[in-house]
């Protein structure tokens, strides 16, 4: 937290003469200076320095992520697993705020025991979008991108949700700032009856592009393969074995 400082607008109300209509105040939007902050602020916040693709086939689905974490110019880490089971059939790729990416991870998986605690049922893939949508609006999670893959009694399904909380069902899609070099890769090679073999590989040469050009991806790929049997994750530092 921060000492609010003279222009801080966030703990000003009405006084109490009468005038109630500020009590609640504020609402979304209603910082008086939330244009201004926003411009100086511009996109440093929002740029993630990681490439994350989400395919899905007839049998299930496919996410791929590089393995390397940024701080700035420096490579901070470079055996990053970006992709976690959250679900007996559902995982989530991660690009975005380290910290509230571990915290967003912590706590989805602890609502879907929850939800299966009490229900007796596993949770479905769209309740479990919309579950990451409402936590991401609460903007207790800033800054994280994430890619939902999972595999439930409709069949499989992939999510990108924006930082904002928008959910929307792709057959493929992409995160990081190696988005445009992995999606071109997509816009070429898939199609909807890829074989869970032919989406790891294509999944992968979209990786491996994404890190032959973009500084902040790199030093490996992480791969999670999603079916109704499970979550299966593996972390390759050559390409090759993938290809």
């Amino acid at each position: 937290m921060r000492t609010p400082t003279s222009d801080d607008v966030s703990g000003r109300l009405d006084p109490l003469n009468g005038e109630h209509s500020g009590v609640f105040a504020p609402e979304l939007g209603e910082f008086e200076n939330a244009e201004q902050r926003a411009q100086q602020m511009g996109d440093k916040e929002t740029k993630t320095g990681t490439t994350t693709v989400g395919l899905k086939t007839e049998d299930g689905v496919v996410l791929a992520t590089d393995m390397r974490a940024s701080l700035g110019r420096m490579v901070s880490s470079k055996n990053v697993q970006k992709v976690e089971e959250i679900h007996p059939t559902g995982a989530l790729t991660i690009a975005g705020s380290v910290s509230a990416a571990q915290s967003l991870i912590s706590s989805i998986r602890a609502e879907v025991r929850l939800y299966e605690a009490r229900r007796g049922e596993d949770m479905s893939m769209q309740a479990l979008s919309t579950l990451l949508g409402n936590f991401l609006r609460s903007g207790a999670f800033f800054i994280v991108q994430p890619i939902l893959g999972g595999v439930d009694e409709e069949g499989p399904h992939i999510y990108s949700i924006d930082p904002a909380g928008s959910i929307l069902e792709e057959e493929y899609t992409v995160t990081g700032s190696g988005s445009q070099y992995a999606l071109g890769v997509l816009e070429q090679e898939y199609s909807d009856d890829l074989s869970i073999e032919e989406a790891t590989s294509v999944a992968a040469r979209s990786i491996k592009s994404a890190v032959e050009r973009d500084l902040a991806s790199g030093n490996g790929i992480n791969v999670c393969v999603v079916t109704e049997e499970g979550v299966d994750i593996t972390q390759h530092k050559d390409f090759d074995d993938v290809l």
